[in-house]
């Protein structure tokens, strides 16, 4: 839709139109016709008496994204002859047009000879910047969207994948003729398990995009018991990657209050954080220690290390570097687990020497 600006200027110039009757041009085009391209010098300014034109300019290589459309009383091609440059832009006739074509020459004497019609001529120019400032934005905004869509898509597949393949090979075993009862049971117990840690991973995704605090169901657990337990189950998954994992024992017997679904995502995102550091294999360490009345925990690899370009935002949302999977979205849950348990994540790192993710939980007050 046209400003009135637009408008005012151009009934204005038309005004003076009978002033250049002998200089102005009447051109015709054809719909699909070009006016000018972008890159070509400057030749006129055109006023639309009839029809539409289309001005786009060229994004890449091969695409053309349409800026304006510009109809009768309105006129388009000014800049090129205000600052002597090229086209930058290609202006089309979307139908049969009809344009009043007047030259750079012509135009300037026009403007120094009525001031008026240069101020009038600046406010439109102020308005077609801030229209195309404000496309431009919502074209970013509706671009980041739709990024953010594509990288929350990724995490999903991606953190999929590790459960998916337990179940598979599970399932597999679970239907050989030769299986036992008991190994029937357990393909059983590892599928079941794996399914409730799928249902949690996508609950934490939805606490993340909706920004709400999560009410922790804590229950007293034994940490001990609790750790030795799920490594069992980590220490299967990240073998059949090539890995090893290793738990320094004795581990801390005391109790602590957490959820515990939640506390095994937090080792599931730092343990297959660390295997994507080492692509040519490595060894996993989980230990813990009791320290000033909480519990310390550390998971350390003998990867690549935490880059440079990244230690200062690790854990910000979508934080990485050189990974061809992954977001970075999973230390970003780390950190809020952590945290909504009342306990602090750190990292420490020297590069090529791997990387160590240390976080604390507060004891049980018996035990502190």
């Amino acid at each position: 839709m046209p400003h009135p600006e637009d408008k005012r200027f151009a009934g204005l110039l038309n005004e003076e139109l009978h002033a250049l009757q002998h200089t102005a041009k009447l051109r015709r085009f054809l719909a699909g016709q070009t006016i000018f391209r972008a890159g070509d010098p400057g030749d006129g300014f055109y006023l639309v008496e009839s029809g539409r034109v289309i001005i786009s300019a060229a994004i890449g290589s091969s695409e053309s994204r349409p800026l304006a459309t510009v109809g009768p009383g309105e006129f388009f091609g000014e800049m090129a002859l205000l600052d002597e440059a090229p086209r930058s832009a290609t202006a089309t006739a979307e139908l049969e047009t009809k344009t009043y074509c007047i030259g750079r020459e012509e135009l300037l004497a026009l403007l120094e000879q009525r001031p008026h019609l240069a101020l009038h001529l600046i406010r439109e120019f102020s308005q077609r910047v801030r229209a195309l400032n404000r496309k431009y934005i919502d074209e970013v905004l509706q671009a980041e969207r739709l990024a953010m869509v594509g990288r929350f898509a990724r995490t999903i597949v991606h953190d999929f994948k590790n459960p998916l393949n337990v179940i598979g090979l599970a399932a597999e075993m679970a239907g050989m003729e030769e299986a036992t009862p008991e190994m029937r049971s357990h393909a059983q117990t590892r599928i079941a398990r794996q399914v409730d840690r799928m249902t949690n991973m996508l609950n934490e995704l939805l606490d993340f995009t909706r920004n709400t605090s999560h009410k922790l169901v804590l229950a007293n657990v034994n940490y001990a018991e609790y750790v030795s337990a799920l490594s069992e189950e980590l220490a299967t998954e990240i073998k059949e990657r090539g890995m090893r994992l290793l738990v320094e024992k004795p581990l801390p017997a005391v109790n602590v209050q957490v959820e515990p679904q939640r506390l095994s995502r937090l080792f599931y995102n730092l343990v297959n954080n660390a295997v994507e550091e080492m692509p040519l294999g490595g060894t996993v360490t989980i230990r813990a220690r009791v320290e000033n009345g909480e519990l310390v925990n550390e998971v350390e690899d003998t990867g690549r290390g935490i880059a440079p370009e990244i230690a200062a935002r690790l854990f910000e949302p979508f934080a990485t570097h050189g990974k061809q999977n992954g977001t970075g979205l999973g230390l970003s849950i780390c950190k809020k687990i952590v945290e909504d348990h009342s306990g602090k994540i750190t990292a420490r790192s020297e590069p090529g020497r791997g990387a160590t993710f240390i976080f604390t939980l507060p004891l049980t007050r018996t035990e502190s």
